[in-house]
């Protein structure tokens, strides 16, 4: 590295309040500078399990998380929380959950895409980064994406075996998982919907959901 690229990012760290950089990690940088295509470098994630920083995560966004055993347990676990926000029992189901019994514990479900006059939403993902607190989901006729964005209120469920630590390790499970059928468009939603444009206040629901719940199975 040059000694004035040197001088500059040094300035940079001591401005950020950061040490210096230690020789190993100076080494590191240098191979991937100079010595073509490497790992990249990932933010070193806590020593917890994926599902506490996942949730941890989440809440930093405005999100929630509830923890559910079973896929079973997502109608009792959303009457719940819906029940918290005032809101009535019935939701926009993706076809892709639509194999639970949500009508067992009081909810009124209607199946299929929205057309935007829906409260409700629920979706099923793929998976979840615990990095940054994030969902991703499919686009298809099982998984609308429309549920993903009309509804004031959106609900994910996600596997929690399918939660990977890093933004990076997504985009290689969803190779490994999807082969060639990948789908037109591939959503990555990390918290609700917000904006800070009118007068630097921030705002929920700007242009999308302003509550985002997702259910973990089997966390």
């Amino acid at each position: 590295m040059s000694s004035s690229r040197e001088r500059i990012l040094g300035d940079i760290r001591r401005g950020l309040g950061r040490p210096a950089l230690s020789e190993s990690r100076q080494a590191v940088l240098d191979q991937r500078i100079h010595g073509g295509e490497q790992e990249p470098l990932r933010p070193v994630l806590a020593n917890k399990p994926l599902p506490d920083q996942f949730a941890e995560g989440l809440e930093k966004v405005a999100g929630e998380c509830v923890r559910i055993a079973r896929r079973s347990d997502a109608p009792a676990a959303l009457k719940r929380w819906l029940e918290a926000q005032d809101v009535a029992a019935e939701a926009r189901l993706a076809p892709a959950v639509a194999d639970i019994d949500w009508a067992s514990d009081g909810l009124r479900v209607s199946e299929g895409a929205s057309a935007g006059d829906d409260l409700v939403g629920v979706s099923q993902a793929l998976l979840a980064v615990a990095e940054t607190g994030t969902v991703v989901l499919r686009s298809g006729a099982e998984t609308p994406t429309t549920l993903n964005f009309l509804p004031d209120y959106h609900v994910v469920l996600v596997d929690a075996e399918h939660l990977v630590g890093h933004l990076e390790d997504a985009w290689v499970q969803l190779r490994t998982r999807l082969g060639a059928q990948w789908p037109r468009v591939v959503n990555l939603i990390t918290g609700p919907s917000r904006t800070a444009d009118v007068e630097q206040t921030m705002q929920l629901g700007a242009h999308g959901p302003r509550r985002l719940l997702v259910l973990l199975v089997g966390a």
